[in-house]
């Protein structure tokens, strides 16, 4: 089995989201204790990188896993929408003032935030893997932007979870790791979004039709179907989710970490594959409502409250939501806050949860 033990690594450049109190460390299921979250209070957000223990491999002869691994970590590549923040349509509407796209447009702000994907650096005894979900038409901005600044030179698998523009859109820019690099990429794709890639990246699967001498990516495709498989030695079970009606798109659990980025529906055989789920990080499009293919911040919560994860980042949030500079729709992220900190800790340490508590909040 795979498990999640993980800190918040100081580093220059930041992921923010929702600060939360110091609070009792993560329990150790396979290893040793490596840390725990311990973000200073309220002042201080969340990094960009997520340090973690990922315990993984295939069991051995006795029914045991392998032994405990180095430290691995969680990169968040990127956590905006499919069309990125900011928007054009933000900057150039002479009507209204958007905050968040007008901060996003400043050299190096924070709102900048392009499509939803992470990467996983996992360590093994021997090897350092570097494993990418979902390479989006925006993925070598972000790229660009996080991989010199935490030296990330190989890219060893990219998993996907489904077959849309802002998941897929980067393959064919994979050509720069696989012309100056390394030789190929493997590709884990489901059979359904194989067969769009077919139309969409005809000639980076059937590369007869290259003009001699195009240097395209080369990229080795694995079908993989909604049962485990493992990734350089990691195990990753698929969580089939729906991302509009009849669509179907899936979320990754590694170790007790579970992704989920594009979701409308939770199937009732998924919540069975999210049980004991330490960190989930899942998609939350508006703070006010869903969409016919997203889960707005309520329906959100009201996930997070049936999975009960001991914490939970989200992921894919559009402009309407300035996580920054201000408090826009604080009640709703005070909301988040309040429900995180009672479920994840019963410590009487927590300063935070006497003054949540006069606070707006429905999460009971």
């Amino acid at each position: 089995m795979v498990s999640f033990l993980g800190t918040l690594r100081p580093c220059t450049a930041s992921f923010s989201s929702v600060s939360f109190p110091k609070c009792r460390p993560l329990p150790s299921f396979s290893g040793p204790k490596i840390a725990s979250f311990r973000p200073k209070i309220a002042s201080v957000s969340f990094t960009r990188t997520i340090q973690a223990s990922l315990h993984s491999g295939p069991e051995s002869d006795n029914g045991t896993t392998q032994s405990p691994v180095a430290q691995s970590e969680i990169l968040f590549v990127g956590t905006g929408t499919s069309e990125g923040i900011p928007r054009v349509s933000c900057l150039t509407n002479p009507l209204k003032t958007c905050p968040v796209c007008s901060k996003a447009k400043e050299p190096g702000n924070k709102n900048k935030r392009l499509n939803t994907s992470i990467l996983i650096r996992y360590s093994t005894p021997s090897a350092q893997s570097n494993i990418l979900i979902d390479a989006g038409k925006f993925f070598y901005h972000s790229a660009l932007r996080w991989f010199p600044s935490y030296g990330i030179r190989t890219i060893d698998a990219v998993v996907i979870t489904h077959s849309h523009a802002d998941a897929i859109g980067g393959l064919d820019d994979l050509r720069d790791w696989t012309n100056n690099v390394q030789p190929s990429i493997p590709i884990y794709v489901a059979p359904r979004d194989f067969e769009v890639m077919k139309k969409t990246h005809y000639y980076l699967i059937d590369t007869s039709v290259i003009i001699p001498g195009a240097a395209v990516s080369a990229l080795d495709f694995h079908i993989i179907h909604e049962r485990p498989f493992y990734v350089n030695n990691l195990k990753i079970t698929p969580l089939p989710v729906w991302h509009g009606p009849g669509y179907r798109s899936l979320g990754f659990r590694f170790g007790n970490v579970c992704y989920i980025s594009d979701v409308s529906d939770i199937p009732e055989e998924t919540y069975p594959l999210l049980e004991d789920c330490e960190l989930l990080i899942m998609d939350a499009l508006r703070p006010d409502r869903s969409s016919s293919t997203h889960f707005g911040l309520p329906r959100a919560l009201e996930e997070v409250r049936k999975i009960r994860p001991m914490r939970t980042l989200f992921t894919g949030i559009r402009c309407t939501s300035l996580i920054f500079t201000c408090n826009i729709y604080s009640i709703n992220i005070l909301e988040v806050i309040n429900y995180l900190v009672l479920v994840c800790s019963k410590c009487k340490k927590c300063k935070m949860i006497q003054r949540l508590k006069s606070m707006p909040s429905n999460a009971n």
